[in-house]
C-alpha cells in the first residue's frame, strides 16, 4: 500500500472541514514537516507520550523543544500539546526477552505499538476524528508495520487512524531544513538505552 497516496485521498475527502486531530509526536524536528504539512487540515493536539526515552533529562529535553516550536511555528488551525505521563518501566516491560534485538526490530514493534496504543485511547475517549504519529517521517523506522498497527488499533477502538509516510515528498529533507530554522536540538539516537548503546557501539566500530 502507498501510504501517501492513502493520506492524501483523506486530506481529499476531508477538504472544506477541519477535522481534530491527535498526533503522537516524539521530538521537535520530527513534528516540524508534519505540522507544516497537517496544519492547513487539520485542528492538530500533540501528543507527546514516549516512555522510551531514557534518561527523563532527555525526555525533558525533546518536550521543551517541542513546547518552543509549537510557539514560533506559523499554523493555520489550532495547534496544542499535550505532555504524556513518563513511566519508563512501561518500556522496560513491554522490551523483556527482547534486549538484545537489534534497532529496528520486534522490540521497536512493541515500541511503536505501546505509543500508538494511547494515543488511540486517548483520541477515542476524547472526541478527536483522528489519530496519527510523526515517527513515520524518520528513515529508521518502518512504515508498513506503524500503519499496519495503526489501522488494528483503529479497528480496535473505533477510532480513524490516519496514514502516513511522510518521509514522501521529501518530508524527512525538509524536517532537517525546519530543525536548521528553528535551531531545534537534534538527538543522535531514537531515544531509548538500547539505541544509544547500538549508537555508541557503532561509533567506536567507526573510530569517532
Amino acid at each position: 500500500m502507498n501510504y501517501q497516496l492513502e493520506l492524501e485521498k483523506i486530506l481529499k475527502e476531508e477538504e472544506g472541514k477541519t477535522p481534530k486531530l491527535l498526533l503522537h509526536a516524539c521530538c521537535g524536528p520530527c513534528s516540524s514537516y508534519v505540522i507544516e504539512y497537517l496544519n492547513k487540515y487539520f485542528d492538530i493536539t500533540i501528543l507527546y507520550y514516549n516512555p522510551n526515552i531514557s534518561p527523563q533529562e532527555e525526555f525533558t529535553k525533546r518536550l521543551k523543544e517541542i513546547e518552543r516550536l509549537i510557539k514560533e511555528i506559523p499554523h493555520e488551525n489550532k495547534l496544542e500539546l499535550i505532555e504524556g505521563r513518563y513511566d519508563y518501566n512501561e518500556f522496560i516491560n513491554i522490551s523483556k526477552g527482547l534486549e538484545d534485538c537489534p534497532e529496528g526490530g520486534e522490540r521497536c514493534f512493541k515500541c511503536y505499538r505501546l505509543r500508538l496504543e494511547e494515543s488511540a485511547k486517548y483520541a477515542k475517549e476524547n472526541n478527536y476524528d483522528y489519530f496519527g504519529t510523526t515517527l513515520s517521517i524518520s528513515p529508521y523506522k518502518n512504515s508498513k508495520k506503524l500503519n499496519e498497527i495503526g489501522e488494528e488499533l483503529s479497528n480496535k477502538y473505533g477510532i480513524k487512524y490516519l496514514y502516513s509516510d511522510f518521509k514522501k515528498k521529501n518530508g524527512y529533507r525538509r524536517s532537517i531544513e525546519l530543525s536548521n530554522e528553528y535551531n531545534l536540538y537534534r538527538q543522535d539516537y531514537c531515544g531509548c538505552i538500547y539505541s544509544k548503546e547500538e549508537k555508541i557501539k557503532k561509533d567506536k566500530e567507526k573510530g569517532f
